[in-house]
């Protein structure tokens, strides 16, 4: 699908569980700038866009080469600092990616396959799921699980162990932090409606699209390293980018 399509990064400073996590270091670098040099090697469009409100960020982004929008300090999701964003983009950027700050070891063509799924009209937003087939990690309520339908839409996202891991069970859908918009209806969700009893409860801003009626195709990615979004899941990055 030929389509104009801009990523953007968006970064806080804050963390609850990681304070100050988009730059604590992680093989050399901040972790942003793993995140924003393989979203860069995905060559979807222009450069990544960092999006943020602290300028300690801003600065080291501007330091390893990124372009930087500065947005408001209020938002409440990095989905609403994305839109932000996209209200000043060129008109014919037709898709904007969302790509969690933390993902420091996506893998750049897990980005390359998201604009062909917008083939299907009905589809207004993607993302990226993988197995989760370690069980040690099926209770851990900062690995979000996905359910999908037959068409690979998603049903519900939870940070509960979901489905119910019952008689059978081989393991989850876990969610990647990616999502993809058609450009429409990420500014007609996340500028024009505020966030829902679903997404409060769960803290996942996806729901917000969700419960709005939008269509989310999940694209299956055949494995998945997923968000650092603890201390161990630092560990385990500083791990694999050492190996």
């Amino acid at each position: 699908m030929g389509v104009h399509a801009q990523i953007v990064i968006p970064a806080r400073f804050d963390s609850g569980r990681l304070p100050g996590k988009a730059l604590l270091p992680l093989a050399g670098k901040p972790l942003l700038q793993h995140t924003w040099e393989r979203a860069a090697r995905a060559r979807l469009g222009p450069l990544p866009i960092v999006a943020t409100e602290d300028e300690r960020i801003a600065e080291a982004a501007r330091a390893f080469g990124a372009p930087v929008a500065m947005t408001s300090a209020g938002h409440r999701c990095g989905s609403e600092r994305v839109a932000e964003v996209a209200a000043s983009l060129p008109a014919e950027v037709e898709l904007v990616l969302n790509v969690q700050g933390d993902e420091a070891l996506l893998e750049p063509a897990q980005l390359q396959g998201l604009p062909a799924v917008f083939a299907d009209p009905a589809v207004g937003m993607a993302t990226l799921v993988a197995r989760l087939e370690d069980p040690a990690r099926w209770q851990d309520p900062s690995l979000v699980k996905a359910v999908l339908d037959e068409r690979g839409d998603a049903l519900y996202f939870s940070r509960a162990p979901i489905p119910y891991p019952g008689r059978g069970a081989r393991g989850f859908w876990a969610h990647l932090g990616v999502y993809a918009f058609r450009r429409a209806v990420l500014e007609a969700v996340y500028a024009g409606r505020p966030p829902g009893e679903l997404e409060l409860a769960e803290g996942l801003e996806q729901l917000r699209a969700l419960a709005a009626g939008v269509r989310i195709r999940a694209l299956v990615v055949p494995a998945g390293e997923f968000g650092v979004n603890t201390p161990a899941d630092l560990e385990r990055a500083r791990r694999l980018l050492s190996a």
